[in-house]
């Protein structure tokens, strides 16, 4: 049995914009809390979470991992700190929003220097889908140029009042070893061993004055919480009770009303003791959370799921890795009652029963067996059957699924194939097994291009993806720019298109004579054929024929290779043999009498059109809106998300190759976009020419 209790859980995610020190920060709260006995090193490449071979050779993180540790609070009383560390590339977002779909509290990671960057605000807006308490890290404070009170200035601009220091630096810089903790009123210097342990000494005259101003304004965040709160704080914020200070802290962090600050060198352990310290005082345990929401299978009966120790079991997969010696691994939050091995519940997605075997705690790579996990807890286990990221499993008595983590759209796409024939199943198998673990990764197939489409984040993602096929599977790929699915369609009428077709070759001859009328249809209308034939001039029994032979055409197209769309045809005479005549020949007629009309009916090439939204700081709004511009883009208007510029745009899919990373390029990495598919349009002539030119060489050299 476990040691500790549900009440005793606390789950907590570690997320910002990449480079803010992340996985230093998590390698240090294991260090300081026993759970490993040797501090990692990320160009080292020895860190827990960062285990991947791909993380090691980028020293970036890529996926998110799972942490955990044990540390007292203030009375003494165990608290088991479950830690995910996550991605901070955009790229990655998948695996950020996975993450917060199972924590209770987020460690929102800042850069000392940079400050507020796109992944700042694009991690606390995703914070806001699952209601995740906030604790704000200035990290790094041990770099020169660090600005705290930039820092500071910037944070309360983007996420309002609610934002409160409780400790700000003495010293930033490479030096950087103390700071004034606002809520106790007391200097904390640490030592430089790395254990992080410190000293508590009385604030120096010169910093009273700063420290008195920031713990009136962290009582006053505090004190907002309830009436007699706020009147207690104007009769006399100084001596504030500590029990309602406390009783304050742990409303405000539940309500999302309190945001404190800290401050760190995750390298150092500098900062990182205190941080524990608060987690296990005042963030809140999964029996505090509101009931999960769900509903009944095959039904739209919405069903709420408490947090109860005894309730019926169950649980939902947020996580699935494909380990090599062990199959698949699923990681899992459980929301109800507890789970033990040998347990049977049902995936009520598709019905299937599983079977637990052994369940884990995981610190990174390592697994350590447990006999349950209980409610609130997070585990890991192996080989499930029939499910995978995003399922709930159940008992037979307690039908429910929970509702999906809604995963980012792919704003990019990439055709893939192998380089050795032979090797399509063994490669779509591993796309198949790279999609269960990363779900934001989508493969498709497109009948029209006949090409494996590969869709992600980006072009960090998709480079990631392709390294893994080879790695992990041994298949060696390669990757293009997809081609682009374009349409033709006609801008004028011609009332009369007519073929005869009439062959004699012994015996029966084919004869089939069509006259047609083709005109535009309307945007979006497709396909339509009319059939105004009268007295008979072509019997009933062919004119499927002559509509199947148009529909032939239209698929395979006249101008360029592509489907021809939003086309009325219009079958309004023609003539018949008694005996030569046949649904082929009618068949051939119609086929040919439409790409003749076709031809003279203004034909065009259309391209498919994207909406555009792209977020960066505004120093680039030149250099972003110019780029755009180079790519037949059209600017539709600017916004702002946060402190961050929004612009709107549309661009022809074509233009878009490579635009993750010229984006990234422009904006020095803190740039990102989000697009969909809007329209098709007419392509300018210049461009058609080349298109159709290309077309046309490719058939004559039998391509």
């Amino acid at each position: 049995m476990a040691n500790y209790t549900s009440e005793q859980i606390r789950n907590i995610s570690l997320i910002g914009h990449g480079t803010t020190g992340k996985t230093i920060f998590a390698e240090s709260m294991l260090y300081i809390s026993g759970a490993v006995n040797r501090f990692g090193k990320i160009e080292e490449g020895n860190t827990v979470s960062d285990y991947h071979k791909d993380e090691i050779e980028k020293q970036i993180s890529i996926n998110s991992s799972i942490l955990n540790t044990n540390w007292k609070n203030s009375k003494g009383e165990l608290r088991k700190i479950n830690i995910i560390d996550t991605p901070g590339y955009t790229d990655f977002l998948g695996e950020v929003k996975s993450s917060l779909r199972v924590t209770d509290t987020s460690i929102l990671l800042i850069d000392s220097f940079k400050g507020r960057e796109v992944g700042t605000e694009l991690s606390f807006h995703y914070t806001n889908d699952y209601e995740n308490n906030i604790v704000f890290v200035i990290n790094k404070l041990d770099q020169e140029n660090s600005e705290f009170d930039k820092c500071i200035e910037q944070l309360k601009e983007s996420f309002g009042s609610e934002v409160a220091v409780v400790q700000f630096p003495v010293n930033p810089g490479p030096n950087f070893d103390a700071v004034v903790d606002v809520a106790r009123m007391k200097l904390l210097r640490f030592k430089t061993d790395g254990k992080g342990e410190f000293t508590e000494e009385d604030i120096p005259e010169a910093l009273k004055e700063k420290a008195n101003e920031y713990h009136k304004q962290f009582v006053e965040v505090i004190a907002a919480e309830e009436d007699s709160l706020m009147e207690k704080f104007f009769e006399n914020y100084e001596n504030l009770p500590d029990e309602d200070i406390r009783y304050g802290l742990h409303k405000g962090m539940m309500e999302r009303k309190f945001f404190p600050v800290f401050c760190a060198s995750g390298k150092n352990s500098i900062g990182v003791r205190p941080v524990l310290d608060f987690i296990a005082d005042f963030c809140e345990s999964p029996l505090e959370k509101p009931a999960e929401k769900g509903h009944r299978p095959n039904s739209e009966e919405s069903i709420d799921v408490p947090a109860n120790t005894n309730g019926e079991p169950c649980m939902f997969i947020f996580k699935t890795i494909s380990e090599k010696n062990i199959g698949e691994l699923s990681f899992f939050r459980v929301y109800s009652g507890s789970v033990k091995p040998g347990m049977d519940l049902i995936n009520e997605a598709n019905g299937k029963t599983e079977r637990l075997s052994q369940l884990y705690f995981m610190n990174g790579k390592d697994r350590k067996e447990v006999p349950e996990v209980l409610c609130g807890d997070i585990g890991a286990v192996v080989k499930l059957k029939d499910s995978h990221t995003n399922n709930t499993l159940s008992s037979k008595g307690f039908p429910v699924v929970l509702n999906y983590t809604i995963y980012p759209e792919p704003n990019m796409t990439l055709a893939i194939f192998p380089k050795k024939k032979g090797e399509e199943d063994k490669i779509a198998a591993a796309l198949h097994t790279l999609h269960e673990e990363d779900p934001t990764f989508i493969v498709s197939y497109n009948t029209e291009t006949h090409q494996t489409l590969i869709s992600g984040q980006g072009e960090m993602h998709l480079n990631i993806i392709v390294n893994r096929i080879k790695s992990k599977f041994g298949l060696e790929v390669e990757v293009l720019e997809p081609k682009i699915p374009y349409r033709e369609t006609i801008r004028a009428t011609v009332k009369d298109a007519e073929y005869k077709h009439k062959k004699q070759s012994g015996g029966h001859g084919q004869y089939g004579h069509v006259h047609i009328r083709l005109e535009p249809n309307e945007r979006g209308a497709g396909f339509e054929f009319i059939n105004e034939i009268v007295g008979g001039v072509i019997p009933g029994k062919y004119i499927p024929a002559v509509e199947k032979g148009i529909q032939e055409v239209m698929v395979e197209g006249v101008l360029a290779g592509y489907p021809v769309v939003d086309v009325k045809v219009a079958l309004h005479f023609g003539s018949y043999h008694d005996v030569d005549s046949s649904d082929m020949s009618f068949k051939i007629a119609g086929s040919q009498a439409f790409r003749k009309g076709f031809r003279d009916a203004k034909p065009v090439l259309l391209e498919p059109i994207f909406d555009v939204e792209v977020i960066f700081p505004e120093e680039f709004m030149g250099a972003v809106s110019g780029d755009i511009s180079s790519r037949r883009g059209r600017i539709a208007g600017m916004d702002s998300e946060g402190h961050m510029q929004l612009l709107k745009c549309q661009i022809p899919l074509s233009e878009m190759g490579g635009y993750s990373s010229k984006l990234r390029s422009l904006t020095q990495g803190r740039g990102t976009y989000r697009r969909k598919f809007s329209h098709y349009e007419d392509v300018p002539k210049d461009v058609e020419v080349k298109i159709v030119a290309e077309y046309e060489k490719n058939r004559a050299e039998g391509n």
